[in-house]
């Protein structure tokens, strides 16, 4: 029988990870893993919410597809699917120790940067995408988190917040997709996994409709601040918990 903080703040994060994904196009998996890590095994958490993305993503791509930046999706996909790869392999071959260690490092480090950073944007060459899409689509398997990634690589090809919101959809219902098709293949989905998805389902549904009503309402400067905050208390109380 799960624990009455379980029952009480899983969906409560689930919640919150999927109002900022409504609101940002991102951010529900930089929220809801490195929590959710508090209350389940890591090798648990990942396999959850790559569920729950595949239904969140889909929905928003279909209601998004027009906006979608198509000339930089391309470019990124074979590099994404190598990344993917190497990522189910360490994931099925790491400790969970070290991957709750490496989570809370990799949190804390796009916390601080999402919350310290400024407006300027770096112009990126058409070749980066071979190393972007690589290391993304590896930390996408391994912890459910390659949207920062992709941000930078489409603000750095001159892609609109617009356009942002609509075509990271798109790029992750191709991780989404391909990750649980791994995760089967590895033996990744319990029972229990999916028992949990399938209870969690109407809070994040509930979250992405309210992240889709703020959306014009709130500032995404602001949302990204907020995520950045979470994020470093999140991902150093994990390295001080795998510590």
């Amino acid at each position: 029988m799960p624990s009455l903080a379980v029952l009480l703040f899983s969906p409560l994060i689930v919640l919150l990870a999927y109002v900022i994904f409504g609101i940002s196009g991102f951010g529900s998996t930089l929220i809801a893993t490195p929590l959710l890590a508090h209350f389940f095994p890591i090798k648990f958490v990942i396999p959850l919410v790559v569920l729950l993305d595949c239904a969140a993503t889909l929905r928003q791509a279909v209601k998004l597809r027009s906006g979608v930046y198509k000339r930089e999706l391309l470019p990124l996909l074979p590099f994404l699917v190598a990344g993917m790869l190497i990522g189910v392999f360490l994931l099925v071959r790491v400790s969970g120790e070290i991957l709750l260690l490496c989570l809370g490092v990799f949190a804390s480090a796009y916390g601080i940067y999402y919350a310290l950073r400024h407006g300027s944007v770096f112009r990126l060459a058409r070749w980066t995408a071979a190393p972007i899409g690589l290391f993304a689509g590896t930390t996408s398997a391994l912890f459910g988190v390659g949207g920062p990634l992709y941000v930078m690589y489409l603000t750095g090809r001159g892609a609109t917040p617009d356009h942002i919101r609509a075509t990271l959809p798109v790029i992750f219902i191709f991780t989404t997709v391909g990750r649980i098709a791994l995760f089967a293949a590895t033996g990744l989905f319990s029972v229990e996994v999916l028992a949990t998805a399938a209870a969690l389902l109407p809070v994040m549904v509930l979250g992405l409709y309210c992240g889709n009503r703020l959306h014009l309402n709130l500032a995404r400067e602001i949302v990204v601040r907020v995520i950045g905050g979470l994020l470093v208390v999140s991902g150093v109380s994990l390295v001080f918990r795998a510590i």
